[in-house]
């Protein structure tokens, strides 16, 4: 049996974040991975923004961490050469009636701390972005977009250079709690350690599910909701993000620039039992309807699927989103485990700071 200090389950950028401050702070840090790389799971299949910080409830952990993230990620970005603007994105109400909503949204996003917003008429969002049509705007100047990949890699070259270890086709098969700590099993060895995150993303619960000694009453169920983008087939119309007024389960079927200047349209919330990566093209007159809200002038046939990703909710159809759920040996009695559970947006986002969060209570 192999033994080390810390065990992080999943190389998404949760994982790697989390990892990263662990092995500065000097401890010594193996990373499990399922997978072949890093970040091939939700990490990957996103619109790749960098967000302000609008939506959230006020004191929750993903208001307080995306905001505080959101700092630290433009920070670390120019201090390490990975790719990031802050472009700004125009999030609008299409009609009279949402225009409380929106009104709304800004009261909520001021009470997190984001004071930059600005409120636009329908005739100032046109000199903003002239091909949208609305009723009303608001300007979010700190918005932006990122390489998540060339990031997840930096973070990566973080944890080799403190000392840390990447074990790729690494998936955690069963688990088990011991008096000197968790012992966990892959299909090649078992490893122990005093401290384990499992941090697996959608299937964070499952990893959970296999350490017998957790309550399975503390396990939160997994609901998977896939999120499909459509690419534009012509050139965008847009210098910056364009989002509707959120909807159920997630924000809405949004325009967002990549790095390229390409634009692509997404993501819809597709409730899905199985993990399924595949675009149905057939969806995409429910993309076309929902564009052409904010831009009328959506081309005929212009959209192309594109990729999807799963949003790892741990709260399913018709129920409120939850806040990120840090569950430790206070919560669930098993010493030096640590489960992270709904990891979704704003994830990325709130990475860096997540990772400072979780070193803090670790060492309290």
């Amino acid at each position: 049996m192999e033994k080390a200090d810390c065990i992080v389950i999943g190389a998404g950028v949760i994982g790697l974040a989390v990892a990263r401050e662990l092995a500065l702070a000097g401890r010594e840090v193996i990373i499990l991975e399922r997978a072949g790389a890093i970040g091939t799971g939700t990490s990957a299949r996103n619109s790749e923004v960098i967000h302000a910080g609008l939506y959230y409830p006020p004191g929750s952990l993903k208001a307080r961490l995306c905001i505080e993230g959101k700092s630290r990620l433009y920070a670390y970005c120019l201090e390490r050469g990975v790719e990031a603007r802050a472009i700004g994105k125009l999030l609008v109400a299409a009609r009279e009636a949402q225009v409380p909503k929106l009104a709304a949204i800004r009261e909520n996003a001021e009470r997190n701390g984001v004071r930059d917003l600005v409120w636009l008429s329908s005739e100032e969002a046109r000199t903003v972005e002239p091909e949208v049509r609305c009723t009303a705007a608001l300007f979010s100047p700190s918005t932006g977009i990122l390489d998540s990949h060339a990031f997840m890699l930096t973070l990566q070259g973080d944890i080799e250079n403190a000392g840390g270890v990447i074990a790729f086709k690494s998936a955690v098969v069963s688990g088990r709690a011991q008096s000197d700590g968790i012992v966990l099993s892959t299909q090649e060895t078992e490893v122990k350690a005093k401290l384990v995150i499992n941090a697996g993303g959608f299937r964070a619960p499952a990893v959970a599910q296999s350490i017998d000694s957790m309550p399975r009453h503390l396990i939160p169920r997994a609901y998977f909701a896939k999120g499909n983008y459509f690419a534009l087939k012509a050139l965008s119309p847009f210098k910056h993000l364009v989002y509707p007024m959120p909807e159920a389960a997630g924000i809405g079927i949004h325009a967002t620039l990549d790095l390229g200047g390409a634009v692509r349209f997404g993501p819809d919330v597709e409730w899905i039992e199985t993990i399924d990566y595949t675009v149905d093209e057939k969806r995409a007159p429910l993309f076309e309807e929902a564009i052409r809200q904010y831009w009328p002038a959506l081309p005929e046939n212009a959209l192309a699927p594109s990729y999807c990703g799963i949003r790892p909710k741990i709260t399913g159809p018709g129920e409120p989103s939850a806040d990120f759920l840090i569950q430790g040996p206070r919560d669930h009695g098993l010493e030096g485990l640590w489960n992270l559970f709904g990891i979704e947006s704003p994830g990325l986002t709130a990475s860096l700071a997540f990772g400072a969060e979780f070193r803090k209570r670790i060492m309290t």
